[in-house]
């Protein structure tokens, strides 16, 4: 169990319409904590919610920030969804190297509620929002690895995907703006 006193990770786990960002913003007003969501910055600089890779470069820019942060003493919260457990364990590792503990948040969604949400979230600020339909969210349920009790536990960390040397190496490759040492 991490220690109630420490600074802290928190890492939003879910798919688009689970309710993430609420969350987020929650747990941002509790624990006065630096929230990033890189949704809030996609639209705004390039006009769309994936800008050919550009969503990869931003969000290891932000992880880069998310760490920084961390080693000052501020906990952090990572708006990021994290669909596979590869990613959740690469960020753990980093902010436990940060001196940070780390706390996955799960938040869960059946398919109707998503729908809905969506749907409602497109209609009041469709300018804030990318567009969404049937194929996606099938595709994206597919995608999606749930995390377990284990990992939702904090259980250890397991070791990179084969052929990866550490997960540093492994989070610089897949969000290639990432820098540990930002």
């Amino acid at each position: 169990m991490n220690d109630p006193g420490a600074i802290t990770l928190f890492l939003t786990v879910g798919l688009p319409g689970a309710g993430k960002t609420t969350r987020a913003r929650q747990l941002a007003k509790e624990h006065n904590a630096l929230r990033l969501t890189p949704d809030e910055w996609m639209i705004p600089l390039f006009g769309e919610p994936e800008a050919d890779g550009k969503r990869d470069v931003l969000e290891g820019r932000l992880l880069s920030l998310a760490m920084e942060a961390l080693r000052l003493g501020t906990n952090v919260v990572l708006d990021f969804g994290c669909w596979s457990r590869a990613e959740r364990s690469a960020i753990r590792w980093l902010a436990e190297s940060a001196g940070a503990s780390c706390r996955l948040v799960y938040v869960p969604v059946d398919l109707e509620t998503q729908r809905a949400r969506i749907a409602r979230r497109q209609s009041l600020t469709p300018d804030q929002n990318f567009p969404v339909n049937e194929a996606d969210l099938l595709n994206w349920r597919m995608l999606f690895e749930e995390p377990d009790a284990a990992e939702l536990d904090g259980d250890e960390i397991g070791p990179p995907p084969p052929d990866w040397p550490g997960w540093p190496e492994w989070a610089a490759d897949r969000w290639p703006s990432f820098s540990a040492c930002s």
